[in-house]
């Protein structure tokens, strides 16, 4: 077990904050004129490695605002109104596919599906000139790749912001439906503890170049050689450090779930690994997510799983319980998919007062 830096808020000053009612007042006017400052027009977003605290604080804070004004005040924001997305899809998803198609036809501006049956990305057209292309054709790119280094050619190539759809390294609109799904169900980001208990993929890397640069304390277990990429854990020790937060990586999952506010996993066996299906299921017994894990965490603990889930990760009576976010969080991927659409396109200035965030 290796350890970075203890815990500074725990569970019982989490709930008295709590306990609470948010308080419009004093610290919210610097709050918001310091994220108001902060502009992602013309970004792409790869990883959010290159991304600030203040920066993926302002992209919650758009995607809550959003959320707020179309979906509970029943607004309409044509703010993509003559703007086109491209959608580059050689991994299949429903959540990903359905948030950017109608995110984007909800704020005024038109989807394109294209799957690798339909363009020539890498066979018949190089990823140069798939990139060239498509910058003079539409205004944005989300690609949901198998190589990582895909979308860092077409970033390279295209005069265009690229999304990261999900590649082999990083899934960083994963983390941020994750993240407002946590903000809006605790309150508050800062000083929570999440506690990752899986394979060591894409997932787990973009919560390791996030979560400390939100406050968020994480406890990682991984099987042995299932661990998360060298550099990533490096990287993510590093912002431990600067930010005061907590790390721990262990091979054991009830260690890991200790003290926990959130229990997340995702697939063993993702799009490419079927042929390793026997040796995962054999080398991931014991990582289940019960409510007996449940039972060495905090008492508010939550789930995350991000959709399509197989029963060996996760038994039902948590994943269907009242203490699951993934339907939640599901539905929240259209919203986070949209603040990074309208904040990589446009000026947008939230109105939700920051200090939310």
């Amino acid at each position: 077990m290796m350890l970075w830096k203890l815990p500074s808020v725990c569970s019982p000053a989490r709930k008295c904050m709590k306990s609470f009612p948010f308080q419009w007042g004093r610290g919210i006017s610097s709050g918001t004129a310091r994220l108001g400052s902060v502009s992602l027009k013309g970004r792409s977003c790869l990883t959010l490695k290159d991304f600030s605290s203040e920066e993926i604080t302002r992209l919650l804070w758009v995607s809550g605002d959003l959320k707020r004004l179309i979906k509970q005040e029943k607004q309409y924001l044509p703010l993509l109104q003559g703007k086109s997305i491209a959608m580059i899809f050689e991994k299949r998803s429903t959540r990903t596919r359905m948030s950017t198609e109608t995110g984007m036809a909800l704020l005024g501006g038109h989807p394109c599906f294209l799957t690798s049956q339909d363009i020539h990305l890498g066979v018949n057209e190089s990823c140069t000139d798939t990139a060239r292309v498509l910058s003079g054709l539409c205004d944005l790119v989300l690609a949901r790749v198998y190589s990582h280094s895909t979308l860092e050619e077409l970033h390279r190539e295209a005069s265009i912001p690229i999304i990261n759809g999900l590649s082999d390294l990083y899934h960083p609109i994963q983390i941020l439906a994750d993240f407002l799904t946590l903000q809006e169900h605790y309150g508050s980001l800062s000083g929570l503890t999440v506690s990752w208990i899986g394979d060591g993929n894409n997932v787990l890397h973009s919560f390791m170049m996030a979560a400390a640069k939100l406050g968020v304390h994480l406890r990682v277990a991984t099987p042995k050689g299932y661990e998360a990429d060298s550099s990533v854990i490096q990287e993510a020790k590093n912002l431990s450090k600067q930010h005061g937060t907590q790390l721990v990586l262990t091979s054991d999952p009830m260690e890991a779930a200790h003290g926990s506010n959130v229990l997340v996993t995702d697939t063993w066996i993702s799009m490419g690994q079927e042929e390793e299906k026997k040796k995962r299921l054999r080398d991931f017994q014991g990582y289940q997510i019960t409510m007996k894990t449940g039972s060495v965490a905090e008492p508010d603990w939550t789930f995350l799983h991000c959709l399509p889930r197989k029963p060996e990760e996760v038994d039902d009576q948590v994943f269907y319980s009242t203490r699951s976010l993934v339907f939640n969080e599901a539905e929240n991927r259209k919203w986070t998919i949209m603040g990074l659409m309208v904040s990589l396109l446009t000026d947008y200035s939230p109105q939700i007062p920051s200090s939310k965030f």
